[in-house]
């Protein structure tokens, strides 16, 4: 399904295939030879999203544009099913396995695995041809790796990487009343879309 959002409508290359079931939605262009399968979201809130050449999308990954944080995915890169990349950039020839999470800011450097379950936290760079293991967390920039059992070494870096500020454009004290408030005045904005075509 095509979506015309915020005003912003899907480019899609005629040499790129999209499966029926997968939601484009909004300031999204897709290139050649790219293959989005089925179930997956491309949803640019507020951010552009662009997807490279001979990159392929498997099933119900979700892929997220944000204001100041566009979702950038080079050519030939694989994001695997249940894969969630939000407003970051993954460079070329990347892949993001099954089920892995990359948050906004974040940079994937050429050639890097972000393997099956492994996180890649706000404002984190993982230089060319790094790896973040199955089920870690990624964190810094240069990225720091932890095994998810060693939560205070993550938080200790982590704090500082401004999590609500990068993702909810909020101060950390804000709470999450207020968080939950601005989110769900911002995702109002899906009640002006308009359908462009159903798969």
């Amino acid at each position: 399904m095509l979506v015309r959002h915020r005003g912003h409508e899907p480019r899609i290359s005629p040499d790129a295939t999209v499966a029926p079931g997968a939601v484009i939605s909004g300031d999204v262009a897709v290139e050649g030879g790219a293959r989005i399968l089925h179930g997956v979201v491309l949803s640019a809130e507020d951010g552009q999203i662009r997807v490279g050449a001979e990159t392929v999308i498997l099933e119900h990954a979700l892929v997220r544009g944000r204001a100041g944080h566009p979702a950038v995915i080079g050519a030939r890169v694989m994001i695997g099913p249940h894969a969630h990349v939000n407003g970051a950039i993954v460079h070329d020839g990347s892949f993001i396995a099954t089920g892995a999470a990359v948050f906004p800011g974040a940079v994937i450097g050429a050639g890097a695995e972000v393997r099956v379950n492994a996180v890649v936290q706000v404002n984190t760079v993982i230089e060319p041809g790094g790896v973040v293991p199955i089920g870690w967390v990624a964190v810094g920039a240069p990225a720091q790796l932890f095994s998810p059992d060693r939560h205070e070494e993550i938080w200790a870096v982590q704090r500082t990487l401004d999590f609500p500020g990068t993702v909810y454009g909020v101060d950390r004290d804000a709470g999450m009343a207020e968080i939950m408030r601005r989110q769900s005045a911002f995702y109002a904005a899906h009640d002006q879309d308009e359908i462009l075509r159903r798969d």
